[in-house]
């Protein structure tokens, strides 16, 4: 069984930058793609960002160009980097794997996935 465990989460304020580790205990983030999701009070759960095990990315329109998704093999962890962090980026963040190699924006087809963490952007 694949455990995925999140942490740096935490309370920022508006224009700072927070970074999200997700650990794995298996090498999962090695053969499978991976993502970020995240879901504030009220709403559905989103990809945030997604990796497949070639290291495309995909990224949802409200962070491109602000967050970036990358991946450690030799480690078995993930990463987020977020900056210029925005009040509507407040969210328990998860972070999700599967071992299909391709990536995909479907929180469905996700297998595996983390207790979550909470990001709160607030002055």
């Amino acid at each position: 069984q694949v455990q995925l465990v999140e942490s740096g989460g935490g309370l920022v304020q508006p224009g700072g930058s927070l970074r999200l580790s997700c650990s794995a205990s298996t090498s999962i983030f090695s053969i499978g793609a991976a993502g970020w999701f995240r879901q504030a009070p009220g709403n559905e759960r989103k990809l945030v960002a997604a990796i497949s095990s070639g290291s495309s990315v995909e990224y949802a329109d409200s962070v491109k160009g602000r967050f970036i998704i990358s991946r450690d093999n030799s480690n078995n962890m993930m990463y987020l980097f977020m900056n210029d962090l925005k009040p509507e980026d407040t969210a328990v963040y998860y972070c999700a794997a599967d071992r299909r190699s391709w990536l995909d924006i479907r929180t469905e087809l996700y297998t595996y996935w983390g207790q979550g963490i909470q990001v709160t952007v607030s002055s």
